[in-house]
Formats: C-alpha cells, structure tokens, sequence
C-alpha cells in the first residue's frame, strides 16, 4: 500500500480487486466532527427508532447476501459455497439478538426501595466509538460492535481491513437505505498511523479491536495516558479434548470442519487437538480421511470447499510451522500433492495433519491461522486439562464426551473465555463472547456487551 492508496488484492487471482485513496487529515477532522455533533442528537432517540433502523439493516444485508457474499470470496478467499451463509446466519441472528434483548439490557436497574427517595441506575452510550475490523470473518465481527453500539445511544467510526474495504462501504448503504440521521455511522478508509492518531483524539470513547496480539498492543499504546476503555479480540490457539466416550463419527465431523472452515483462518478454529488414547488410532485414521475429501481450489466455484488463505505470506507462516514441526520429528499425514491446486508460492495451500507433536514445537504453542493441525494422545482428563491450558492463548476450548456433568467439570479447570460440549468454532450472541490472556479482554455480545459499550449513570433523587 502506498502512502495515500489502499490497494486490495485479491487472493483469488492476485489482481487488484478494490483500490481506494485513504482519508486526508481533513477529511478525518470532518467525521470526527460530525459523529460527535450526531451522537449528541441519537442518543435521544428511543431504542424502539434505534431497533426499527438497525433491522432494516438487516434486512438490507440478508437481501443482498449472494451478491455481497460474492465480494467477500474475492476480498479474502473463501468459497463461494459458503460466504453468503455469513450474513444469512451469523450476521442475521447477531444482530437480531441485541436488538431484541437491548431495551432490557439498557433498562434502568432499580436498587432498594427507601422512603422519600428514588433511585435507580441508567446506563449512558459512551459517545463515539470507534470499530476495527478484520477480514476473516468481516461481517460477523464487526456486528458484534457495531450493531450494539447503535442500539446503546453510540455513534460508530468504522475502519475496517486493507483487505476488505468494500465491507464498511456496505454497512454506510445499508445505514442510508435504513434512514439513519447522518453521522451516527461513517466509516474511513485509512492506515495504521492515521488509526492511531484518531484513537488518541479526545473525541473517541471506546475501541472496539479484532486482530492480533501486536495489533492489540499498538490499540494499547495509542490509547497511552486517556482514559477510555478498549475491546480487544486477539485471537487463540484453540484446543479441542476428546474423550473416551466421544461419539467418534460427530466428533470426527465437526472437528475437522472446525479445524480447515474457512482456511484455518477463524480466531476460535480448532489448531490442537487431545484425544485420549483408547480413541486415538480410530480417531486420527478418520480425520485424516475426511480430510482427504477437500477440494482446494477457486473459491468463485461452487464445488470448491477449501479457498486460498488470505496471501501467500499468510500460507508461508503456516508452512514454515509445518516444516518446523517436521524437522523436530512431527509426522505429516497429509500429501499436499494429492491437492491438485496446492502451489508453493501462492495462497493456494492444501490442509495439513500432524502427529506426534508436542508442545516444544510452534505449531502446537503459536498461532497458525491456516489449514493445520497437530494432534495428540493422552492418558487421562488431568494430562488433558495440563495441556490445554498450556498456551498464551485462551479464547475457546471444546469437550468431546458424553457426560455433561464431566465437560463442565472440566470446563471448571480450563482458562479460556468460551467451553464447548459437542461443537466448536461458533459465537452464540446470547453469551459473553470474551477471551483471557493474550486473546485480550473486554465482550461483545450478551448483555454483558451492552455494558461495554455504555457507562453507569446513578440517579439519586430527594423528596422534600
């Protein structure tokens, strides 16, 4: 990217896809303006007008999915097959949740009554907030933002990835055609300077981040000596345990879905995985076969089931983790010659099994955010727990069994924001969608992420 020129390109062809000139300090100045004076007016509106607006919004998207399903698969990879289905179910019951659930979880909280006073809590719309995308998903993550902050009195600044621009522009279209007052929702295209000095203006209230952990520490360090919050979904290196009375078939199903959907490239996808011994050799012959039954290729063909990753620096981290793990005495289960498109240099990188790794090797401790994963045995739900929670990381962690009582158990002892029983790499709006470590701290989603996105205000009225 040059210095005012935003260039996407796209990994389908490695042609320029979208190309857009980045905001002028002037331009930013007169957004940052105009979000402030319009949020001052929105937050008087009532969350009836906010919700009326927010699912035309909605519905704009789910009309539109195919075509702007299409435009996903050409900004960043994923097949056709599939994009569309993230603004038919994931966006769509998103944002409909918070709208729905907002007027309890923006409800004034009422405390003990007391003779010739009331009082209650209100929570307040912080003022500006502003959005930073990601391209993996780049409409399921900026929902769980963007859609909430409208709904809490907010105005939005939205910038999403390099390469996926054409994202934030559909969410002004989609805002416009709902008869949103001007200014509650802009975005910008601009770099990651220019990001850093919007964050450090007085007029932006709270950060709302997905990325990485070096992305986090730089939202951190803009924020420097203010004092507002910010969001922060760094990422995970997720692990998966599978027990000794795991349905082999369902598991077998979803954990190699959770591990290769999307590339690999999900926050939450499934990068290790523990299986206990007895099932070890039944469930690694069966992964590795399904596995097998991918079809890389051009994510605009509807027989394609695995696209290229984002860029072909994206595919060469990951396949340097793999030849790491190789060097160190890793077995790679699958021929990546067997992929007919899978080419050294490209994006275009077959999927990838490990055994006999440990974690002494990369690719079982890093985030790969690609088409692998290493498996091990274990001998019993204590190594188990050991291993899992023996990682940086720690956004999910999913339980393969058929006891509940022995997943919550165990979900007692892992550090992680989210366990799973049964499935994985799935965002249920109704919980608190949070991380612990290095995958970052704050929530979206929930009531819990109501809270987030507004402030306490305590009204304490005297009777005289």
């Amino acid at each position: 990217m040059s210095e005012k020129i935003l260039r996407t390109i796209s990994p389908v062809d490695g042609s320029i896809y979208v190309e857009r000139r980045l905001a002028s300090e002037k331009q930013i100045e007169a957004v940052l303006d105009k979000s402030e004076r319009a949020q001052f007016s929105w937050k008087r509106t009532s969350i009836q007008q906010r919700a009326t607006i927010c699912e035309k919004v909605v519905e704009y998207y789910v009309t539109n999915a195919t075509v702007i399903g299409e435009e996903i698969s050409w900004q960043m990879g994923r097949p056709i097959r599939y994009t569309p289905s993230e603004i038919t179910k994931g966006f769509q019951e998103r944002a409909l949740h918070m709208i729905r659930i907002a007027e309890e979880a923006l409800a004034d909280q009422a405390v003990d009554k007391l003779p010739g006073f009331q009082r209650f809590i209100r929570r307040d719309p912080l003022g500006v907030v502003m959005v930073l995308a990601p391209w993996n998903y780049p409409y399921l993550t900026a929902v769980n933002s963007i859609i909430p902050a409208i709904m809490s009195g907010n105005s939005v600044i939205l910038k999403h990835a390099q390469q996926t621009p054409l994202c934030a522009e559909r969410f002004a279209e989609a805002f416009k055609l709902a008869d949103l007052p001007e200014g509650v929702f802009q975005f910008l295209h601009v770099n990651h300077s220019q990001v850093a000095d919007i964050i450090r203006d007085s007029r932006i209230s709270y950060v709302a981040f997905t990325g990485s952990v070096d992305g986090g520490q730089a939202i951190k360090n803009a924020i420097g000596q203010r004092f507002i919050n910010a969001g922060l979904e760094l990422g995970g290196k997720d692990p998966a345990y599978v027990t000794e009375t795991a349905h082999l078939q369902n598991t077998v199903e979803n954990l190699v879905d959770g591990s290769f959907f999307n590339s690999g490239q999900s926050c939450c996808g499934i990068e290790r995985i523990y299986v206990h011994q007895s099932l070890y050799d039944s469930f690694v012959s069966d992964f590795v076969e399904l596995t097998n039954k991918y079809k890389l290729g051009n994510p605009l063909s509807t027989e394609t089931t695995l696209g290229p990753m984002v860029k072909t620096s994206a595919a060469k981290n990951a396949q340097s983790q793999i030849a790491q793990a190789i060097k160190n005495g890793a077995t790679a289960l699958i021929n990546p010659d067997s992929f007919s498109n899978h080419q050294e240099g490209t994006p275009y990188m077959a999927p990838q099994v490990l055994i006999n790794v440990n974690h002494t090797m990369q690719i079982m401790r890093e985030e790969t955010f690609g088409p692998v994963v290493g498996i091990m045995p274990v001998k019993s739900d204590e190594e188990a727990i050991q291993l899992m929670n023996d990682s940086r990381y720690g956004l999910t962690a999913s339980i393969w069994t058929d006891d509940v009582d022995r997943a919550i158990a165990i979900g007692d002892q892992l550090e992680t924001g989210t366990c799973f029983m049964n499935r994985c790499d799935y965002l249920d709006p109704a919980l608190a969608w949070t991380g612990v470590k290095d995958s970052g701290t704050g929530v979206t989603l929930s009531q819990l992420g109501y809270e987030m996105l507004t402030k306490p205000k305590s009204f304490h009225l005297r009777s005289v």
